[in-house]
């Protein structure tokens, strides 16, 4: 998220009652989570397991509960997940829905726009600021939520949802019981030209920046892209792929049925996941995996014609 207007980190340790180690004049120019900051954001981390990540991100600003041994500037805070959410509900916008109904029975807000030659069936929903290009086509019941963004001849097959919410708790204990604490999403979801989505999909804004589906990529229909995705072009998903958040794919990635993908990982270019594999490590651009974990495709092949001889030799 970019600020509209710079902040003093000052202003934002009064705010949050946090001690500053560093720069007091530091500014502020954004809010990210930490897998995808730039310069001049703040973000947050709350666990040792990612102060490594925190040291070599981009960002300027870290609030933490511990103090990390860096150059960056840092915010001491008792709970950083609750005094980061305070800061996007502070800093960030949000808008009141208000909606008229089009003759073609699709409810579209007053604030979206809409290009050239694009057709709406019924049933649509359209949210607040929304932008929609030229020559897309939205089939029956497809909602796009608030501040997506459809480039041109996009085609959206029925009872897909774009922007919903992204999948984001924190794991809380009180004397009451364990809940779980929502972390509030104010990132979007962006669909480059010539996307094809199938039916009954789900792509998730992300909680600070953009989910992003390349140019040119194709999605069967039941596929589930988490928060902050980050998919290249010409891509292709097949039925029921599920990819978890903040992970990217860049491009000609082909992921086939069933594919689960762990996240904050990296797909390299032109790589192939068979199906009903299960990625949850980074995979190396134009090689072909499988399995659960999925490893190189021939390897594992080898792995299970040894281990089927193995058994049968067993028998005998």
């Amino acid at each position: 998220m970019v600020l509209k207007e710079k902040i003093n980190v000052k202003k934002i340790a009064s705010l949050l009652s946090a001690k500053i180690i560093g720069d007091e004049n530091a500014i502020i120019t954004g809010l990210n989570e930490i897998h995808r900051t730039s310069i001049g954001d703040i973000t947050f981390v709350d666990h040792p397991k990612f102060h490594v990540l925190a040291i070599n991100c981009p960002a300027s600003i870290i609030i933490t509960n511990k103090e990390i041994k860096c150059n960056k500037t840092q915010l001491i805070s008792s709970d950083p997940f609750r005094d980061f959410l305070c800061l996007l509900e502070t800093l960030g916008t949000t808008i009141k829905s208000s909606f008229f109904e089009n003759i073609q029975g699709a409810n579209i807000s007053i604030t979206a726009k809409i290009g050239k030659n694009t057709q709406i069936m019924p049933g649509v929903f359209i949210g607040n600021n929304v932008e929609i290009g030229e020559n897309c086509i939205l089939y029956p019941n497809v909602s796009i939520l608030d501040n997506c963004i459809i480039k041109n001849n996009v085609i959206i097959h029925p009872n897909t949802v774009i922007g919903g919410d992204a999948y984001y708790y924190k794991k809380r204990a009180l004397e009451a019981g364990i809940y779980f604490d929502k972390f509030n999403s104010y990132g979007n979801v962006i669909v480059e030209n010539n996307v094809e989505i199938g039916s009954n999909c789900t792509i998730d804004k992300g909680v600070t920046s953009s989910t992003i589906i390349g140019e040119g990529s194709k999605m069967d229909n039941m596929v589930m892209i988490g928060h902050g995705v980050i998919i290249g072009k010409n891509c292709l998903l097949a039925a029921q792929v599920g990819i978890a958040g903040k992970t990217t794919l860049e491009d000609n990635v082909t992921l086939w049925g069933q594919v689960g993908v762990s996240k904050n990982l990296l797909l390299g270019n032109g790589c192939v996941v068979l199906a009903k594999s299960g990625v949850s490590k980074n995979l190396e651009a134009g090689k072909t995996y499988f399995g659960i974990p999925a490893e190189e495709a021939k390897g594992k092949w080898k792995e299970m014609a040894e281990i089927k001889a193995l058994v049968k030799g067993k028998e005998k």
